[in-house]
């Protein structure tokens, strides 16, 4: 990504004398790493996440620091969000005996190491650590682990979604738009109407609406009889364990499964053991009621053998967010986050 300042000059041009750039034609770049120190620090801090459940009580503190680049960049009105961040915060914890006497204090910290635009429909790493890793200590980790990271993602979405809408530079672009529209039609010359009947009229891409769905086929081998890669992909245990993440899955036809910490649910159409899985399956940073198809079929062509055709059908070209990324990262995550680690995991052949 292409640091702030360092545009190509054949798309980034001087500012004309008269302040104007017409229609927004040529890249208007805005640094937002400023405003994202701002709003980030108004989302994160000083948040409740226990309140006295279980006898512990849980805040964050102050975000201490958000380090990176963040911009936004506008051509003919089309907004064009660059970020590459990591955030750092503090909170607190204390727990407390049945009778309100305080057992111990604790303070910690919260890394996210990476939010970028490149990864905009996923949830970033979120990283909890506690100065005080006694038995009580990591109970109140674990606690923020289990009760704050959700509500931590969905501040970090918040700021996500308020880039992709042109974060500082919005209101700036929304003036330039009010302030080119004529409060009344101006009159029109002859040749300028002749003109203007003669000439196509332009769609406007802004309003065409919501771009549509597409599908991604994959077939990969795996070293392995075709039972035990529909066990793997149906246990939740064994999901924690090449994943590295929190997942809850079903086993019955109709259950609900929840996988990488939640940023994917779904429930479970219709199950073959040994030989088919269907699911709707969705993002969390898809819009409220998408769900795309997901249908895994198992071929054991000989002992030992096994061929897994993935295919996901209806799976949207961009997120709520506006980011267009979704089946990249969607055909990237099922190669490179399940199928890699399976084989590297379970040792079914690389």
């Amino acid at each position: 990504m292409a640091k702030y300042g360092e545009g190509d000059k054949r798309w980034i041009v001087e500012e004309r004398a008269d302040g104007t750039n017409v229609h927004n034609w040529h890249w208007a770049e805005t640094n937002c790493l400023e405003w994202s120190r701002n709003l980030l620090s108004n989302l994160l801090s000083n948040l409740t996440i226990l309140d006295g459940e279980g006898n512990l009580f849980i805040k964050t503190k102050n975000v201490e620091k958000v380090d990176g680049e963040a911009y936004v960049n506008i051509r003919k009105g089309k907004i064009i969000p660059g970020y590459e961040i990591s955030v750092s915060l503090s909170w607190e914890g204390e727990a407390k005996d049945a009778d309100g006497k305080s057992l111990l204090k604790v303070d910690g910290n919260v890394e996210i190491p990476y939010i970028a635009d490149e990864n905009a429909d996923e949830d970033p790493e979120v990283r909890i650590t506690v100065k005080d890793d006694d038995p009580i200590g990591k109970r109140l980790r674990d606690a923020f682990l289990s009760k704050g990271k959700p509500i931590i993602l969905e501040k970090v979405r918040v700021y996500v979604q308020s880039m992709a809408k042109g974060g500082p530079a919005k209101d700036d672009l929304e003036l330039k738009k009010a302030a080119t529209k004529s409060p009344s039609p101006a009159p029109v010359s002859a040749p300028a109407a002749a003109a203007a009947v003669a000439a196509p009229a332009k769609k406007d891409k802004n309003k065409e609406g919501k771009k549509g769905f597409k599908s991604i086929s994959l077939t990969e081998r795996f070293n392995c009889r075709a039972k035990v890669m529909y066990e793997i992909l149906m246990d939740e245990n064994r999901w924690k364990g090449f994943t590295q993440s929190n997942a809850k899955i079903s086993k019955e036809v109709g259950g609900q499964f929840s996988l990488f910490d939640g940023s994917i649910t779904g429930t479970n159409q219709e199950l073959q053991e040994g030989k088919l899985i269907v699911q709707k399956w969705r993002f969390g940073s898809w819009a409220d009621g998408i769900f795309s198809t997901v249908r895994l079929a198992f071929d054991e062509p000989e002992t030992g053998v096994t061929i897994v055709r993935l295919t996901q059908t209806d799976v949207p070209e961009e997120d709520r967010y506006g980011n267009a990324t979704v089946i990249e990262n969607t055909e990237r995550g099922w190669r490179e986050l399940i199928f890699y680690k399976i084989r590297a995991v379970f040792g079914f052949g690389l």
